[in-house]
């Protein structure tokens, strides 16, 4: 038996075949909403940025896995700055959606808001992960096109672009950096 396999889920998770069909970025939307409790709390009294990062996260995963009809892993996070801060009793909402795919990954972009009951929404944070999707074996497999359909959705995907060509940029740099290269070499 697979010691990863949990009651038939690994069975379940991993469709036979996948639909490489383009779709659109609404099909991959997902909003999470909580109340944030006492157990979400800093000994300071504040909502511990490692649960908004996981919230993140889980919703991060939730839109990939919608686009992609399959499992999904989180390879990476771009800055995550944090606006405001989060308290016991504020209720918060996390939005995501597929900005642009890769070969075999995804980036998702990320909105977390905080509503204090009765009052105005914030803008608590916002975060760009890259999801890469998984076949049964745990290798990554080709992820379908993702067809923006408003402009808002093409001025994502455009952003997108850039975020990724700053990510390889990055790693070749770190990448020369190890190796003892400089720069002008």
């Amino acid at each position: 038996m697979d010691p990863y396999d949990l009651i038939g889920l690994r069975r379940r998770a991993f469709p036979a075949v996948r639909d490489l069909s383009p779709r659109p970025p609404s099909v991959s939307r997902t909003v999470i909403v909580i109340p944030m409790e006492i157990s979400h709390a800093s000994i300071a009294g504040f909502v511990h940025g490692g649960t908004i990062m996981r919230l993140v996260d889980t919703a991060g995963g939730i839109a990939a896995g919608r686009h992609c009809g399959g499992p999904t892993v989180t390879a990476s996070m771009d800055e995550m700055s944090f606006l405001a801060s989060v308290h016991i009793g504020d209720l918060v909402t996390v939005r995501a959606q597929v900005n642009d795919t890769g070969r075999t990954s995804m980036e998702v972009g990320v909105r977390v808001d905080v509503e204090i009951p009765g009052t105005d929404t914030v803008h608590v944070s916002t975060a760009h992960l890259v999801f890469v999707a998984l076949d049964e074996n745990r290798r990554p497999v080709p992820v379908p096109p993702l067809v923006p359909e408003t402009d808002e959705e093409r001025r994502r995907q455009a952003e997108a672009r850039i975020r990724r060509e700053q990510r390889l940029l990055r790693k070749e740099a770190l990448r020369r950096a190890r190796a003892g290269e400089t720069a002008g070499s």
